[in-house]
C-alpha cells in the first residue's frame, strides 16, 4: 500500500436560498419555466413535501462546482436544512427544469455522492509515468453533520505502478458506498514509443552507395586490360 496521507472532508458553510411557493401541475410548471424560474420540491421523512420555485440563477453555485453543499432554505417563513438530491435538465438547452431537495434530519443518515479531489503531484509522474484519475466523485451515508463539500486524498506518494482503492479510504463518520476494490487512481508507466529505423544511410546487404556503382563502371570500360594494341 503506497505511503499517502489520510484523506480529509471539508464542511462549509451551507448557501441561503430564499424560494416562493408554486402551484403544483403541468401547466403551472411550464408558467414558472416561462418566467425564468425552475419548480421544485422539498421532501423527507416526516415531512410534507413542499412546492416552490427557484430563479435558476440560484441553482448555478449548486451545479456549476466541484463542491458538494449543504442548504438553508426558506419559503414563507419556514425553514429547512436541506440538499440537493436531484435535478433534471432540459435535454437540448441543459438549462435545469425541475429539482428535487431533501430535508436533513439530525441523527438520521443520508446517502448521497459527492467530488473527490486529488491533491498534489505523484512521484511516479515526475518519473515519466502517467496518472489516470479513474472516480471523480464517490458515493457515502453519513449523519447531515458529517457531510463534506468535497473528499481530498493526497497522491503524491504514489509511484509507477501504485494504485489507490476505496478500501484505501478511511474518515470517521463517513462510509464508502462502493466496491473497496474499485481504483480511485492509479500511475502506469510510460507509453513506449515505437522505435522506427533511420532509413536514410541504411544500405541493404550488397548495395553501394550512389556513385560507387559508376565508379567502378567507368574503370572498368577504362581498363586496357585484354584490349589488343
Amino acid at each position: 500500500k503506497p505511503e499517502t496521507r489520510n484523506p480529509k472532508k471539508r464542511i462549509m458553510d451551507a448557501i441561503q436560498i430564499e424560494a416562493k411557493p408554486r402551484e403544483t401541475g403541468t401547466r403551472a410548471a411550464r408558467a414558472v419555466r416561462r418566467g425564468g424560474e425552475v419548480p421544485c420540491v422539498l421532501y423527507g421523512h416526516n415531512v410534507e413535501p413542499v412546492t416552490f420555485r427557484v430563479p435558476k440563477l440560484e441553482l448555478h453555485p449548486l451545479i456549476y462546482t466541484d463542491e458538494f453543499h449543504r442548504i438553508k432554505l426558506s419559503v414563507e417563513g419556514q425553514s429547512w436544512d436541506c440538499i440537493v438530491k436531484n435535478i433534471d435538465f432540459h435535454p437540448v438547452s441543459e438549462d435545469p427544469i425541475h429539482a428535487d431537495f431533501q430535508v436533513l434530519l439530525a441523527g438520521e443518515k443520508i446517502s448521497l455522492t459527492v467530488p473527490i479531489h486529488f491533491e498534489g503531484t505523484p512521484v511516479g509522474q515526475t518519473e515519466g509515468g502517467d496518472t489516470q484519475f479513474i472516480m471523480n466523485e464517490i458515493a457515502i451515508t453519513c449523519l447531515p453533520k458529517d457531510i463534506p463539500d468535497h473528499i481530498s486524498i493526497d497522491v503524491s506518494g504514489l509511484s509507477i505502478g501504485d494504485s489507490l482503492h476505496v478500501s484505501d479510504l478511511e474518515i470517521e463518520g463517513v462510509e464508502f458506498d462502493a466496491e473497496d476494490r474499485q481504483t480511485l487512481v492509479t500511475v502506469v508507466p510510460p507509453r513506449l514509443e515505437p522505435v522506427e529505423e533511420e532509413e536514410e544511410g541504411l544500405l541493404l546487404e550488397g548495395e553501394l552507395e550512389e556513385g560507387e556503382e559508376g565508379a567502378e563502371g567507368e574503370a572498368a570500360d577504362g581498363d586496357p586490360a585484354g584490349e589488343e594494341g
